[in-house]
């Protein structure tokens, strides 16, 4: 089993400037994905960034250039900062690690205000 924790939401005005972390404990040993997924009111949840085990990282195309995902391997710790923060980046923001399976986090809400 892996346990996540998000930490970091809260709210925010647009262009501003917010950093999320992901704790995971338990079994953490060859987690091999770990990735930040949102999902807004009414829509789908939807990938944000991923980070593998070789260091490549991936980011939808909404949010390229402005959020970066990291990982502190030795804290078991991922993060997303995200800056110039535009409205619609509102959204529950879930942490997501692969370990022969998935597991998820309980969501921070991030609400980005116009």
């Amino acid at each position: 089993q892996v346990q996540l924790l998000e930490s970091g939401g809260g709210l925010v005005q647009a262009g501003g400037s917010l950093r999320l972390s992901c704790a995971a404990s338990g079994s953490i040993s060859s987690i091999t994905v770990m990735a930040w997924h949102r999902q807004a009111p009414g829509k789908q949840r939807e990938l944000v960034a991923t980070s593998t085990n070789d260091g490549s990282t991936n980011y939808a195309d909404s949010v390229k250039g402005r959020f970066t995902i990291a990982r502190d391997n030795a804290k078991n710790t991922v993060f997303l900062q995200m800056n110039s923060l535009k409205p619609e980046d509102t959204a529950v923001y879930y942490c997501y690690a692969v370990r022969l399976y998935a597991y998820w986090g309980q969501g921070t809400q991030v609400t980005v205000s116009s």
